[in-house]
Order: C-alpha cells, then sequence, then structure tokens
C-alpha cells in the first residue's frame, strides 16, 4: 500500500500508524482492525478504497502487535480491550493534525472487534461525524454463547482453563501463556472454527503472527460496546453484518444497531467474507462509500473508484 508510515503516542506507548492521503481538505476515516489484527492483515483494501474516492485514510496498529511497542513491561501479543480502546482515541487524534485532512469531519470505521472498539470511542467523542462497524463484535458474553454452538464442552473447558491459567502467571509477573490466535478444529487457539485458519492466513502481512495471549479469552468476556449504542443515536452510523457469522453474534449486533438507530446492510456470507478476495469484499467498500458520500461528502463515485483501482 502507497501510505506515509507516522507514529502516535497512546498512554507513553509508540504505535505505529499510515495514512493514505485523499484529496485537500477532505474527511478522514480512522480504521481499527479486529482480535490479534495488525495493520497489513485486512485494513489496507479498505482504506486504499476510501483514499481512492477522495478521502484520508489512517490505519495503525494496537500497542503490542504488528510495527507497535508494547507498554513498558508488558510482552507483545497481550489484547488489553481498555489500551486499544485508548489507542483508538489516540489515532483520532494523530489523524486530525495530518497535513490535508478537514478535522472538523472524522469517521470512524472498525472490523470484527474493532467494529465495537469504533461505537466505545464514538459514544465517548464529540467530534466524531460517522460510524461504520463491519461484522461488529459488540457482545462478549453473546460471543461466548455462540462459541457454545460451534464448539464442544471439552473445547470452550480447555479454552477457560488455559485462559485462567495465563492470567494467573500475568499477576505472577511470569508472563501469559501464549497460543495460536487461529488453528485448525480441535486444535488450540483462540479461532479454531473450520475455516478461519485459511481465512485469516489469507489477509495476514508480514507483520502478522500468530499468537496472542491465553487470557483474551477471559478479556472477551468483558466486551460489551452495545451498551454505548444508543449514545450513536445522533451519529450517522452503518453497520453491516454477516448473516451466517459464527464468530461475531449477528442477533448482538442488530440489537446494537436498533439501540443506535443505525443504518443496516446484510451479506449472506461468515465473519471474515467481507475482506478483500472474498465474495463481499466489493458490496460492502461500495456500500460503505455510499453511506458516507451521503454523511460527510467528498466522496468519489463507486464507478471512479473501480476504475482507478484497475
Amino acid at each position: 500500500m502507497t501510505g506515509t508510515t507516522f507514529d502516535l503516542t497512546s498512554g507513553g506507548v509508540r504505535c505505529a500508524a499510515t495514512h493514505v492521503a485523499g484529496e485537500d481538505g477532505a474527511p478522514v476515516v480512522v480504521l481499527a482492525h479486529g482480535l490479534a489484527g495488525t495493520q497489513d492483515a485486512g485494513t489496507f483494501p479498505f482504506a486504499e478504497a476510501f483514499a481512492a474516492a477522495g478521502l484520508h485514510a489512517v490505519t495503525f496498529d494496537y500497542r503490542g502487535f504488528g510495527a507497535s511497542d508494547a507498554a513498558e513491561g508488558e510482552p507483545r501479543q497481550v489484547v488489553s480491550l481498555a489500551g486499544q480502546v485508548a489507542d483508538l482515541h489516540a489515532a483520532v487524534d494523530a489523524a486530525k493534525q495530518l497535513p490535508g485532512v478537514d478535522a472538523t469531519r472524522v469517521v470512524l470505521w472498525g472490523v470484527s472487534l474493532g467494529g465495537g472498539h469504533v461505537v466505545s470511542v464514538a459514544a465517548e467523542r464529540t467530534d466524531i461525524t460517522a460510524v461504520v462497524s463491519v461484522v461488529p463484535m459488540v457482545d462478549g458474553l453473546a460471543a461466548a454463547r455462540l462459541a457454545t454452538r460451534h464448539h464442544s464442552a471439552g473445547q470452550l473447558l480447555a479454552s477457560t482453563g488455559r485462559g485462567l491459567a495465563s492470567a494467573v502467571r500475568r499477576r505472577a509477573g511470569r508472563g501469559p501463556a501464549m497460543i495460536p490466535v487461529v488453528a485448525q478444529p480441535g486444535e488450540t487457539g483462540a479461532l479454531t472454527l473450520s475455516g478461519a485458519y485459511e481465512d485469516y492466513l489469507a489477509i495476514a502481512g508480514p507483520t502478522w503472527r500468530n499468537e496472542i495471549a491465553a487470557d483474551v479469552v477471559m478479556e472477551l468476556g468483558t466486551r460489551a460496546p452495545a451498551k454505548a449504542a444508543a449514545a450513536l443515536a445522533d451519529i450517522p452510523w452503518l453497520v453491516q453484518v454477516a448473516d451466517f457469522d459464527r464468530s461475531a453474534p449477528l442477533h448482538a449486533a442488530m440489537k446494537a444497531a436498533f439501540a443506535g438507530r443505525a443504518e443496516v446492510r446484510h451479506y449472506p456470507g461468515d465473519h471474515f467474507d467481507l475482506f478483500a478476495g472474498k465474495p463481499f469484499h466489493e458490496p460492502a467498500v461500495e456500500h460503505a462509500l455510499h453511506f458516507l458520500r451521503r454523511h460527510v461528502g467528498s466522496v468519489a463515485s463507486a464507478e471512479a473508484v473501480g476504475q482507478a483501482a484497475r
């Protein structure tokens, strides 16, 4: 991807970011990726599409992932939900200072876990013009219930046990136990649904690592950005859901969308099917651009974006 790399600071931690420039004076879209994601693991194609439409786009790596530093004394590949939300806040602040950006028109875009983070951040700020949540994970307990439909009781107990053991190790100062982010069904990993391994590796870039602290399963259970959804009722919000999503519960996303008076787009696929190279990537991009054209302006037509890509 052609863009300008830069660093931002979040809570004293250096986070790596990339600015893909749009037209002078255009809005800026800040993109937040999902679980264990990195800038080069699926977000760049969306950023490029937004930039081709004239918008500025900013991607970034959460603390401890990709090209970003970890917090002092913390190991890498550890998910801190509070830390990631703070990193997104810092990315917004940095994006508003970039050359050519209209700082009065800031859009948040997030996928999967990031699709919930953008809800939390938009609810806490007064400078967000529009929000796009793609296959959002907005309720950790609902996600846990969904997991019981696609995993055996033994798998879930083993996953919980590893998470608890990792949390105990961290409290004792020994560092977390690590597991793969994605693995084949029946193997140890955070995501082990059939096809997840292949889907994630298809979008993984060179900075992405198939490793994560096992206590992420405990951390995700506390995630509930859906509770803040009603605060988005006065902010244009697009929710893009996969009707056969086995990772981010559809009903939880729809409930949050209703509370926030969101516009909803449905795609008859699974969790990874809106990423580049998958069946619904181009429709998802086209719908997001149409939404942003109506609510923030300065967006080229989908046809023009397609011509630029060719």
